[in-house]
Parts: C-alpha cells; sequence; structure tokens
C-alpha cells in the first residue's frame, strides 16, 4: 500500500502510532509531505526514524529548509559577520517553533545530528506519482494556480511556502496532494480531518495544535487518523 501524511511537527508519538495503526510494513511506501521539524518536542526523532527506513520518502517542508538551513550553521554562528547575518534569520525561526527542535538537535550526538540533517537536505520538494491509473502531485504545498502552469519560473519555495488556490481545480488529469496549511483553514468543517474537493486533498490536519494527525491510503482512499 501506498500512504501520504503531512505536518507530523515533532509529534513522534502519533507517528508511530499511526505506523502502527496502518500495519505499516515492508512492502508498502510512505510519503511524508513536509514540516516534520519545529512546534513538537520530537523531530529529530522522526527523522532518525525515516532514516532507518527505505520505505519512507520526505519531501521537504518550508519549516524543514529553515531548520537544516540553520542548523548546519550553527558553528559559523560564532563568526561576527556571519552571526549579524544569521542572526535575524534565527530569532524567526526559533520564534516559530525552531526552539523545541534546537533543544532537541543538541541532545543529538554528532553522528545522529549529521544524519538527521542529511534526512532533510537528501529531500525532495516535489513528487509525481501514478497509483492504479490515476495521477498524483505530492508537494507541501503549491503556488497559486498562474505560477504553477508557468513552469519555466517555478522555484523551491514555490513548493516549501507557496499559497494555493484551493478552490481552483489545477489539474483534470493529476490530484494534488499537500500540508502546509491546516485544513481548518481551508474549511471550518474539515478541521481535524482531511480536505478533498477540486482535485486537491490537503492532509495537514494540525496534529501539533492538539488535532489528529490524518493518513491517506492512495489505493484505498482509506483515512486513518489518530
Amino acid at each position: 500500500m501506498i500512504y501520504v501524511m503531512s505536518d507530523i511537527h515533532g509529534c513522534y508519538d502519533k507517528y508511530m502510532a499511526m505506523l502502527e495503526m496502518i500495519g505499516f510494513n515492508d512492502d508498502d511506501m510512505l510519503y511524508i509531505l513536509g514540516d516534520v521539524l519545529d512546534r513538537g518536542p520530537k523531530g529529530m526523532k522522526v527523522l532518525l526514524d525515516i532514516a532507518n527506513r527505505k520505505n519512507v520518502i520526505m519531501l521537504r517542508g518550508n519549516h524543514d529548509q529553515e531548520a537544516v538551513l540553520l542548523l548546519s550553521n550553527l558553528y559559523l554562528m560564532s563568526q561576527d559577520e556571519t552571526a549579524d547575518r544569521l542572526a535575524p534569520l534565527f530569532q524567526m525561526w526559533l520564534s516559530d517553533g525552531g526552539n523545541a527542535t534546537m533543544n532537541e538537535f543538541l541532545t543529538l550526538t554528532d553522528e545522529e545530528q549529521e544524519v538527521a540533517l542529511s534526512v532533510v537536505k537528501k529531500s525532495l520538494v516535489s513528487k509525481e506519482l501514478v497509483v492504479g491509473e490515476q495521477r498524483y502531485l505530492l508537494s507541501h504545498t503549491v503556488p497559486e494556480i498562474d505560477k504553477l502552469e508557468d513552469y519555466k519560473n517555478w522555484t523551491v519555495d514555490d513548493f516549501i511556502m507557496g499559497e494555493p488556490d484551493y478552490e481552483q481545480v489545477y489539474f483534470e488529469d493529476m490530484i494534488i496532494i499537500s500540508g502546509h496549511t491546516p485544513t481548518g483553514f481551508i474549511a471550518p468543517d474539515s478541521k481535524g480531518r482531511i480536505w478533498n474537493q477540486n482535485n486537491h486533498i490537503a492532509i495537514d490536519c494540525g496534529a501539533v495544535f492538539g488535532n489528529p494527525l490524518g493518513c491517506l491510503c492512495l489505493n484505498t482512499m482509506a483515512e486513518f487518523y489518530v
């Protein structure tokens, strides 16, 4: 079976409970659509688990991008010129959930730090796949419809920080699956639940904000919640 989930945000216990709920095994595949890190306390532990599994593929979210950039350059923060340049970004990241990631990162061994950061560094920003006869575009998010159609002007930021047009059908023959925006902000009656309209499925149920972690099986379209 092929599964997708997103925006774990350090909720390691919910993540592990979800793998148990779906009976995840070596014959399955899981795509995590970004924002493994920040806000919750155990994002690094999720990354280390991903590193030990050959059948879990991580796509990058904006929180992951910011964390790996700043944590990879921690040793430069002691240099005046670099510190002046990175300090505002570092403080912004810490205040937006990075403090939990930073605290956990400092408890890891040097080897564990390297392994965890390598998972993010090697991560994709988007992935197309076919399940049965259905085409899917997986990404943390996508830009507005006009920009996505103008493929020559795409940037990485479009797939980690873009603001989708949820009321528009982007593709008639392909379904977008994304995270990034908690579903309750897309439609209040979808809070804590997977949202599915206009050939777009949004799966960030807001797990770190006290809502369930959602997971979708692309073979059966079954929804799972922890």
